[in-house]
């Protein structure tokens, strides 16, 4: 049984996704409509996590 809140790939994905986008945003494109953008994308890439996260628990809930 795998720990949903634990280290696994895809919360590293996660993390890894939301860096790259954030540093892409902030960084190199620091345009305030790529900034934007890159804040839809997170959010996007947090109701992924959230949704697979979710799907994991109750999986291994035992009710």
């Amino acid at each position: 049984m795998s720990v949903v809140l634990g280290f696994n790939r895809r919360n590293v994905g996660a993390l890894v996704a939301v860096t790259l986008v954030l540093t892409v945003g902030y960084v190199l494109a620091s345009d305030p409509v790529v900034r934007y953008g890159a804040w839809l994308v997170v959010f996007a890439v947090w109701m992924a996590w959230f949704v697979l996260a979710g799907i994991e628990w109750l999986h291994n809930a035992d009710f």
